[in-house]
């Protein structure tokens, strides 16, 4: 209930799955394959870093702030915000994940780090395993919780417990997402400064 009685529901109903938001992810899928097609190592970097910021941002933001603020929620207005998020994290987190390891995968292809000897090459193995698992992460077990989540949200009689249990695995999952990406930072930043 809000300060004049209304419900979280009768203020703003929720959005649901939009088709039409795979505008964006066709978008930025393309602008990544026009990167990569014109072998622009400028263009595909700051493509692979403004995806790897936003990432990696929100993931830190998803588990570290909204985690714990959607925690102490009361079931109402958490259902609220998770039935207004999860349609737009079904598209962002997921081309964010694709367009950055895919740009990065071109990256280190062009600039040969996958022909470095040991033991300058085992940064390279640790950029991928760590990669590896975000990815296996966001695509095998974050979307399809995502999808779970809203489809029980959106359900005539939701069970809350159930959504509870969710996003308790949810942001768990998010915050080791968030550390991975911390350390896949200092991996980048080893591979600018030099080998």
């Amino acid at each position: 209930m809000n300060s004049t009685g209304e419900s979280l529901d009768q203020v703003a109903p929720a959005a649901g799955i939009r088709p039409a938001n795979l505008i964006w992810v066709v978008l930025a899928v393309s602008v990544m394959v026009g990167a990569i097609m014109s072998r622009d190592d400028w263009f595909l970097n700051f493509i692979h870093v403004f995806a790897g910021i936003l990432w990696t941002g929100i993931d830190l933001f998803m588990g570290f702030v909204i985690g714990p603020i959607m925690r102490i929620l009361d079931p109402a207005s958490r259902r609220a915000m998770v039935t207004r998020l999860m349609p737009r994290m079904i598209f962002i987190m997921p081309t964010l994940a694709i367009v950055t390891t895919t740009a990065g995968w071109y990256l280190a292809d062009w600039r040969g780090y996958f022909d470095l000897d040991y033991p300058e090459f085992g940064w390279v193995v640790a950029a991928l395993v760590i990669v590896t698992i975000l990815t296996l992460q966001g695509l095998g077990f974050l979307l399809p919780l995502n999808l779970r989540v809203y489809l029980e949200i959106r359900s005539e009689t939701p069970d809350m417990d159930r959504v509870g249990r969710w996003m308790r695995y949810y942001v768990w999952c998010v915050a080791s997402q968030g550390v991975l990406q911390i350390a896949i930072i200092v991996i980048m930043a080893r591979f600018v400064t030099g080998l």
